[in-house]
């Protein structure tokens, strides 16, 4: 199993703003047949270093990763992120 773990950190931080990007994210939840699943969290501390959102997506191998970071619903969040982002940090681990 493969863990793909990806931070957020939005251009605008209003609970409206995170919120539209965490439904974005949600809505690739059964269109990906790769992707094994999706849970998006929201910062609740609100801190100087924290990010908006937490991405956290499973995948039975790295060929099912890179399948998904082609699929088309997988680019619709792309080009929402490229939008709305202001940084983005990832890890990717055998789990």
């Amino acid at each position: 199993m493969i863990t793909h773990i990806v931070l957020f950190k939005l251009k605008d931080g209003s609970p409206e703003s995170v919120e539209r990007t965490v439904q974005v994210l949600k809505n690739m939840e059964g269109k990906i047949d790769e992707l094994r699943s999706i849970e998006v969290g929201t910062d609740i501390l609100h801190s100087e270093r924290s990010y908006h959102i937490a991405l956290v997506t499973k995948f039975d191998s790295m060929d099912d990763l890179n399948a998904y970071q082609v699929h088309p619903e997988h680019k619709k969040v792309i080009a929402h992120m490229a939008e709305v982002r202001e940084a983005s940090v990832s890890v990717d681990y055998e789990s």
